[in-house]
Formats: C-alpha cells, sequence, structure tokens
C-alpha cells in the first residue's frame, strides 16, 4: 500500500490551491492536493478572464514567485488585449481569455507531472488533530 503520510496537505484545487501545492511540492516537502474533482482543477466556472487592472497585478506576483498560472494562461489563451488603451500608460493592463478546458487540462498535467505532488478526488468533511497535529 502506498504511503498516504504527508508533510503538506492542501485542501482545495482552485487557483490558490495549485499555486500553493506547487510552492511546497518543489521545496521539496511531500504534498497530497485533495479536491472534488482532478478534471476540473483551476476551473474558471464563469468569466474566463486572466489579468486586468487588478488580477493581472496578482498573476505577474505569482509568476515573479515561480507560480503557474501565467505560465498555463500563455499555453490556453484564445485572445490577448491591452485594457484602458485610451487612458494613460499608468491603467493599461492586459487581460487574457482562456479556454477554460484547455487551461483545466494543461493544469492536471502540469499537476500530475510535478514530483513531490500527488492529486487526490476527495471531498474533506473535517480535518482530524490528534497531540495538536493535523493526523487525518
Amino acid at each position: 500500500m502506498e504511503d498516504r503520510r504527508f508533510d503538506v496537505v492542501v485542501v482545495g484545487g482552485g487557483h490558490a490551491g495549485i499555486e500553493a501545492a506547487f510552492a511546497t511540492a518543489r521545496m521539496g516537502f511531500k504534498t497530497a492536493l485533495l479536491t472534488i474533482n482532478p478534471d476540473n482543477v483551476g476551473w474558471t466556472p464563469c468569466n474566463p478572464s486572466m489579468g486586468g487592472p487588478a488580477k493581472g497585478i496578482l498573476i505577474r506576483e505569482i509568476d515573479a514567485l515561480g507560480g503557474e498560472m501565467a505560465k498555463t494562461v500563455d499555453e490556453a489563451m484564445i485572445h490577448v488585449r491591452v485594457l484602458n488603451k485610451s487612458k494613460g500608460p499608468a491603467v493599461w493592463a492586459l487581460r487574457a481569455q482562456v479556454d477554460k478546458y484547455l487551461y483545466s487540462r494543461i493544469m492536471k498535467e502540469k499537476l500530475l507531472n510535478q514530483d513531490n505532488l500527488h492529486l487526490f478526488q476527495a471531498l474533506v468533511e473535517e480535518i482530524l488533530f490528534s497531540d495538536g497535529k493535523v493526523d487525518g
């Protein structure tokens, strides 16, 4: 049976959970990423826009820290434009539209190929503690 002990357990396969799992796995920690549906990691259910005046700053910060979001956006984008072009350069912002199905597939593939990272389908209903440590 596979050893199911992990240094880090990340609950949720959304954008933040994915980046947290990549970061800890790349730091050498044995990491488990738990998500309800592994086929929908990084899912953008409503608006597949990445970037813009506020979110664009966040994506660039994640990229500067070695994250995967910006790289995956580059691989899955179907349209990109500069917003606020009629205003001054201080408020210009890139925004990309991504193919949300492709984005999710690419991200899942990256997760599955990352050393120290294990992707599991799971619904977390409770966190168990023993002696002040997470036990299950």
